[in-house]
């Protein structure tokens, strides 16, 4: 097996994968595709670029899916989680496996990401990072390789052994703060998070999968859902209330701009956080679970 595997959630991702995979297949990093029962013949396309491709029956989420991409990479000695918007600049994986060498204390690794405006995605602060300094979040970007307390999930690198030691993503998260819960743990076991500033990566951010209706209210759904859960695993304030009370009146008031956007942002997140007052999984909306 190679030293590092990049696994590739993908679902109605056709439009993207082509460019992420080009850009994996110039870096020599082969790739995993993890299909999430896409539509547009995206797991078609993926072997058609020379990937190894898990066909998943239904929509299992992003880190349900990534989890499995990660067991499947038997023999590697790191993974790499790649979202299918983005694409590696030249040297970028040689970068990080440089980076992972001189600092074995890490247990993420992460590259330089660059939004399509050219601005240089930096989260100096997490909601599951309060015990860091920094609490009102002051952007200062690094000039060389630094310690970060969140690395985003769209591009990050992990030993293979500890991701799974740890559980890899919490897979009763559907989708949003996996990676903030990813980062908490792997601090807590004493592993530090590492901005690789000499790997460059390009994130297309939020084109992984194509629109269709009700995608708005669905994200901004398991937005709010998975806040509530991750603040709720870690002992924070529950959210849930705050958010339901906001969202609830924005999405009323949104009725009458009749902007089906705006209605589906706050009714989604308004939904969200009732659901998890109730006590709902994100799985069982999902009918994953019962």
């Amino acid at each position: 097996m190679p030293r590092l595997v990049a696994i590739v959630v993908a679902h109605d991702s056709a439009g993207v994968l082509p460019a992420c995979l080009t850009s994996l297949a110039q870096a020599h990093v082969p790739a995993l595709v993890v299909d999430n029962a896409s539509r547009d013949g995206s797991a078609d396309l993926a072997e058609a670029h020379g990937a190894r491709v898990i066909r998943m029956p239904r929509n299992e989420g992003y880190g349900r899916a990534n989890n499995a991409g990660v067991r499947a990479a038997r023999g590697a000695a790191f993974v790499l989680i790649v979202n299918p918007d983005v694409t590696l600049e030249a040297g970028a994986a040689d970068a990080l496996l440089a980076a992972a060498a001189r600092y074995p204390e890490a247990g993420l690794l992460a590259p330089r990401l660059v939004e399509p405006d050219g601005r240089v995605f930096f989260q100096p602060r997490s909601l599951l990072s309060p015990y860091l300094p920094n609490p009102r979040g002051r952007l200062v970007l690094p000039e060389g390789d630094a310690c970060a307390p969140f690395l985003s999930g769209a591009c990050l690198m992990a030993p293979r052994d500890l991701f799974l030691s740890l559980g890899g993503f919490d897979e009763e998260i559907f989708l949003f703060y996996e990676d903030d819960d990813l980062c908490r743990r792997v601090a807590d076991a004493g592993r530090a998070l590492v901005h690789v500033h000499g790997a460059v990566a390009r994130h297309g951010r939020g084109a992984s999968s194509a629109p269709e209706p009700g995608r708005i209210h669905r994200a901004r759904w398991h937005q709010a859902w998975s806040r509530a859960y991750v603040s709720r695993k870690y002992g924070l304030p529950n959210p849930a209330p705050g958010m339901l009370a906001v969202n609830g009146a924005k999405a009323l008031g949104a009725l009458a701009t009749l902007s089906r956007a705006r209605i589906e942002r706050y009714a989604g997140s308004a939904a969200g956080a009732l659901a998890a007052l109730r006590g709902r999984r994100a799985l069982a909306r999902e009918g994953i679970v019962t």
